[in-house]
């Protein structure tokens, strides 16, 4: 009757203990789930009237539809050649793989575990004879070798399912990883096609420079003629020939800047080699299509650094109920099979012994460090919240910068267009001034410049523009599929 009432009362002890640590508090994720960006208002100028082809955004929109990289040669191989060669992608993808073996370690945890061993021993004895307290021999024997094997085998009984929830945290963080893979995926793409219109653009820069150049060399040719015909002086000449050599260095500069953004390139790809010989640079500036008419309607739940603070967060949570299920007793089983003789094959199980013992133990007093290592866990999920929160409030504003630079950037386009458009007819009417004696060098320098200047600002704004949809689709969470 006593053994009977003693069951009882364990196993109500464990009922209430199960009870008290199935927290399954899960508010931190779920206040997550609520904010994802999809109640942000964006301010994208909706009555904006583009010339080029609008994209409308759905699940299948990828990151490289954002510009047509078919105009680009050599652009897709590249992705590709990216995306398998480098090492900080490879990385990456190691963190993911690590992240899947530890879901097989918690796995081990609830599976049988099983050991067997087998030794062999010798034991020595001295004997001795001895008389009137005098030692006459004195000799050693070796008693017959013995064997011995064992097989054991134990499982935890996983009652208070803390292993169950210590495999659910290593999932969610083999999915952060998955997501953060994603992520660096996306980004590496984006640096590619970012790093290939750098070399356009210095390139196209570099032609503007030279062009410039052949026309001041031109004009040195007409300033000596003139002057040797008395029509000018040798001070017009020094003005142009300092104008052409500033354009040299310039000149310098940009092959320079031009040869640095092919290793650029080359080193996202995962090249030793960074000449980039098979690349030609004399190209134009891809057409573009623009992710905005569907905007008001996006969220930012497809960004995978977004996914992943939120893989986090349920992670941490499932890792304060393992912390809590800690404080709990645990149920072992564990079965033996053990044998021994004085021949190995005899030791292998022919007249076995066995056992079987069944275990509970309870951690009592640890000096605070469970409940230490509760709070630290707690702790932890509320670190991932705000992180979370300030993934999300970054991801808003990288949206909101992108869409505003969109705006800007077209303004500006528009209005460099015109300015260019007007320095055109200023140099073809100087010019025609210079010659008939109306207009100094000076003022045809100066009209010169200023239309070859702006020729550069248009260049550096449309490839600004260019890399600024890229930066937009990023923000939208678009990536690739490879």
């Amino acid at each position: 009757m006593g053994k009977t009432k003693l069951t009882v009362n364990v196993v109500t002890l464990c009922i209430l203990l199960s009870a008290c640590t199935s927290t399954d508090d899960r508010a931190l994720s779920e206040s997550a789930f609520s904010i994802t960006g999809n109640h942000v208002v964006w301010q994208s100028q909706a009555q904006q009237q583009e010339s080029a082809q609008t994209l409308v955004l759905n699940s299948n929109t990828a990151l490289t539809d954002v510009i047509a990289i078919n105009q680009l040669p050599h652009l897709a191989d590249y992705i590709d050649e990216a995306l398998s060669s480098n090492a900080s992608l490879q990385q990456s993808l190691i963190t993911l793989r690590k992240a899947q073996v530890a879901i097989d370690s918690a796995k081990a945890d609830r599976n049988l575990n099983v050991d067997a061993s087998f030794s062999a021993s010798k034991s020595e004895t001295t004997s001795s004879s001895s008389s009137n307290s005098t030692v006459i021999n004195t000799s050693n024997q070796l008693n017959n070798p013995s064997y011995s094997t064992s097989l054991n085998v134990s499982w935890e009984l996983d009652l208070w399912q803390k292993i169950s929830d210590g495999i659910s945290a290593a999932n969610l963080d083999a999915a952060g990883a998955r997501a953060s893979y994603q992520s660096a995926k996306d980004s590496l793409v984006a640096s590619v096609v970012r790093s290939y219109i750098d070399v356009l653009t210095q390139q196209q820069l570099l032609n503007i420079e030279q062009a410039r150049l052949s026309v001041l060399e031109n004009n040195e040719a007409v300033i000596l003629t003139r002057y040797r015909t008395g029509l000018g002086s040798l001070d017009d000449l020094d003005t142009a020939r300092t104008s052409s050599a500033n354009t040299r260095a310039t000149i310098a500069q940009y092959e320079n800047a031009l040869s640095s953004a092919k290793r650029t390139l080359a080193v996202l790809l995962g090249r030793q080699d960074q000449s980039l010989s098979e690349l030609d640079t004399q190209v134009n500036f891809p057409d573009v299509l623009l992710p905005l008419a569907n905007l008001p309607k996006q969220d930012l739940a497809r960004r995978p650094d977004l996914q992943a603070a939120f893989y986090t967060i349920q992670a941490t949570e499932f890792e304060v109920d393992v912390a809590y299920k800690a404080l709990l007793p645990s149920i072992s089983l564990s079965a033996s099979l053990s044998d021994s003789a004085s021949t190995p094959s005899q030791a292998l199980f022919t007249n076995p012994l066995w056992s079987l013992l069944g275990q509970m133990t309870a951690p009592l007093f640890q000096g605070g460090a469970l409940r230490a290592q509760v709070e630290d866990a707690k702790l932890t999920a509320a670190n991932a919240w705000w992180q979370y929160r300030e993934t999300l409030l970054t991801a808003v504003q990288e949206t909101q910068n992108a869409l505003d630079s969109e705006t800007a950037f077209s303004a500006r386009i528009s209005h460099t267009n015109v300015a260019l458009a007007n320095a055109e007819r200023s140099v073809a009417t100087i010019e025609g001034q210079y010659r008939q004696g109306l207009a100094d060098i000076l003022d045809l320098l100066s009209v010169y410049n200023t239309r070859f200047d702006l020729k550069v600002q248009a260049v550096e704004l449309h490839a600004q523009k260019l890399q600024n949809r890229i930066d937009l689709g990023l923000a939208l969470g678009l990536g690739v599929s490879q």
